[in-house]
């Protein structure tokens, strides 16, 4: 790639800010790895126990060799939870946020044993796609960089000299028509709406354009006078209000895949020539239908092409598009970087192996459309870089995991182990029982935690064990809840905060209670079938479900198993390790071990709706309409910063509130008409119990949360 020249000068060093200091053997740890990092070597390990400050560790390394950094961590929740966390330590620097923006998403796929065409099917997040453009930018403007990623920054993006090539740069006082740079914002795949001004469009009035970045929560007015640039304003999209001028100004393309209209026309002759190719080579074998099949879908998408610039699954002509040589590696985020970019991978016993996998599963998945008419051969460059691919654009490496696998060992020229938490705090103590009677006991066990009033998680190996244990526990009169795959993302990011407020004592899961939950509540981990060995019992899967229980002072593990395996004796041997390194620290430097106390985040809404839910909506039904009016325009301001700030469970609760109120404004005005009904929405007509109502409020007063969450989180 050829260098992209970048105008870093807007950023600054960076400083982690933090009302605490490191303590424990996180002083050593970051020394080794700042010392290693500088010094040149290219694979480093953090081998880190739960608890110990991993994420602080981190932070403090990229502070100290100042380098543009990418995080990739194996989950989109995890990436979330970290992107929060590193915009908390460096407040004055720009941490991103990078991840796969569908909501949604059916790849195209045929499956030839049934002769069944899959189309694709997707739902963009249009906040996360802007999240993603803002990330790029960044790396553009300053070296203060620092992404956080999941698995999904391995995939295609459009080629970032191209990307850059196209950004528009306006001036107070220069010379632009008009014309001119509508034009060029639809080759920079805006779209123009002169009435509804939205992300990735425009507007013409007059002799003012109001562009609407991508990759940005503020509009862009651009006032001219004649074919000269007058006046640059920064503005609300919501209300209008003016927030500065400004004397110049970049806007960056709509979308990751840009092209220009001499590479676009080359491009075309390309696919042309390829089709014909491939046509000849279907006939020639007899398979007439896949010769029309890939003619007629093909010869479509080149017409949209040369009209609008752009088609559906126009990632599939990336390579002809980029041109790119046929079988080269494909532009991802990781070539947005400049070379000297440190990398770091979090949970990197899990994050590896998906590293690993993605490129082989996305051919597989190719070669069957290609085979078969659906696609041309070049589609198979639009994919994941292989692994061999992926390590050839690492400059320097650190593995975070308390759990390293075998690539991660083998490679590290050091690893820096860190087992002292910051509050002095052991690895919990671990209990072998046997499985018969293990029910009646794991409820004794509970009752115990409960009566104290801290939480328990339980593992098992099925979800309709855990269902059907989840019913046993509530028809104990245990206040619990279950967590595996098939619930969803934010219904499972809001039990885990109910696990936390006390609306359930227990969770009951599979795997998804091994990594990345912090939970201090939680006293007691119950591993059910624990002599069961494989992949969900393995040595490592043992440790880390373990560690769900190491902060809290009185952290306890229960393994059932009617014999001791390998994964549960290495397990046992590695937590005991730990624990006596723990305490001899402790004695020696007079550490008296502190239980972790962590602010539930994201949920003052919900708090405030524990004490008075039902009296504050009486109090707003009876506001004037001009006061309701503005009330809900602020909770829309509150819900979209929420959203920017990645706080996407307040982000719900906002719009759900404000939806609310809206339905109460509206019966507001039905009133003023005269044209009021008996209706569920209108204040006095006894709303408040409607079922919409009272669901919201169960799920928010912990009272009603507990039986609620255990009816109908089971029906769904």
């Amino acid at each position: 790639m050829a260098t992209v020249e970048r105008n870093t000068d807007q950023g600054k060093p960076f400083r982690v800010v933090a009302d605490f200091e490191m303590r424990g053997d996180q002083p050593q740890a970051v020394a080794r790895l700042i010392k290693g990092t500088l010094g040149g070597m290219r694979h480093q390990t953090l081998k880190g126990v739960t608890g110990s400050g991993k994420t602080y560790t981190m932070a403090k390394v990229v502070e100290g060799v100042q380098k543009p950094t990418l995080l990739i961590a194996p989950n989109k929740t995890l990436a979330a939870q970290l992107a929060q966390e590193f915009r908390d330590f460096f407040p004055d620097n720009a941490v991103e946020y990078f991840v796969s923006y569908y909501d949604y998403y059916q790849p195209e796929a045929y499956v030839a044993r049934t002769d069944t065409y899959i189309e694709k099917e997707s739902d963009i997040n249009e906040e996360i796609d802007k999240l993603r453009h803002a990330a790029t930018r960044a790396l553009m403007t300053r070296r203060d960089v620092l992404i956080v990623a999941s698995v999904s920054c391995i995939y295609g993006l459009g080629s970032p000299e191209e990307y850059f090539s196209f950004v528009e740069t306006i001036k107070r006082g220069e010379r632009k028509n008009k014309q001119q740079l509508a034009r060029r914002l639809i080759e920079m795949q805006y779209e123009r709406n002169d009435y509804d001004v939205t992300r990735a469009r425009f507007r013409v009035r007059g002799d003012t354009m109001d562009i609407m970045p991508s990759y940005d929560h503020v509009a862009v007015r651009i006032e001219f006078f004649g074919d000269e640039v007058d006046r640059i304003v920064e503005l609300d999209p919501l209300t209008g209000e003016l927030l500065a001028e400004r004397d110049t100004i970049d806007i960056y393309p709509a979308k990751h895949f840009v092209t220009s209209k001499e590479h676009l026309d080359d491009a075309l002759g390309d696919i042309e020539s390829e089709l014909e190719e491939r046509i000849d080579w279907f006939k020639a074998a007899g398979k007439v239908l896949e010769a029309q099949r890939i003619e007629h879908r093909t010869r479509y998408d080149l017409e949209m092409l040369r009209e609008t610039g752009s088609c559906a699954g126009v990632e599939n002509y990336s390579q002809p598009l980029g041109r790119r040589p046929r079988g080269s590696t494909p532009w991802t985020l990781m070539h947005y970087f400049p070379d000297d970019f440190l990398l770091l991978i979090d949970e990197s016993h899990l994050t590896i192996p998906q590293l690993h996998g993605m490129f082989h599963g996305e051919m597989a998945r190719k070669d069957s459309l290609i085979d078969f008419g659906f696609r041309l051969p070049s589609s198979r460059d639009n994919r994941p870089l292989n692994f061999e691919e992926f390590e050839e654009r690492v400059s320097q490496a650190i593995y975070v995991s308390a759990t390293p696998g075998p690539y991660e060992m083998q490679h590290s020229s050091q690893v820096v182990e860190q087992v002292i938490r910051p509050t002095g705090l052991l690895d919990p103590t671990i209990e072998v029982k046997p499985t018969k009677g293990q029910i009646d006991d794991l409820l004794e066990q509970i009752g115990k935690r409960v009566a104290r009033g801290e939480r328990a998680l339980v593992t098992t190996l099925t979800k309709r064990m855990a269902e059907e244990l989840t019913d046993y526990l509530a028809e104990m009169n245990v206040k619990v809840q279950y967590l595996h795959s098939e619930v969803d993302t934010l219904t499972r990011t809001e039990i885990l905060r109910d696990l936390r407020l006390g609306v359930y004592d227990v969770v009951v899961g599979i795997n998804l209670l091994r990594e990345g939950l912090d939970l201090p509540e939680v006293s007691l981990v119950a591993v059910l079938d624990a002599d069961k060995e494989g992949y969900l019992r393995s040595a490592p899967s043992l440790i880390q479900t373990t560690g769900r229980a190491a902060r809290h002072i009185d952290g306890h593990v229960i393994m059932y198993a009617d014999r001791e395996t390998d994964s549960m004796r290495q397990a046992i041997d590695e937590t005991n390790r730990r624990r006596a390194l723990q305490a001899d620290f402790n004695r020696e430097h007079g550490i008296t071990p502190a239980g972790i106390v962590k602010e539930v985040r994201d949920i003052t809404a919900s708090i405030r709706g524990v004490a008075e839910p039902r009296a504050a909506y009486e109090v707003r039904a009876g506001m004037p309409k001009d006061e309701l009016a503005r009330v809900i325009k602020d909770l829309d301001l509150q819900m979209k910063e929420a959203a920017r700030g990645l706080e996407f469970e307040k982000a719900a609760m906002l719009r759900d509130e404000m939806v609310d109120l809206k339905k109460l404004l509206v019966a507001q005005e039905v009133v003023e008409r005269g044209l009021h009904t008996e209706r569920e929405d209108g204040p006095g007509s006894g709303r408040e119990g409607s079922p919409a109502r009272s669901t919201r409020s169960a799920r928010s007063t912990q009272s009603e949360g507990a039986a609620y969450g255990a009816r109908t989180r089971r029906r769904r």
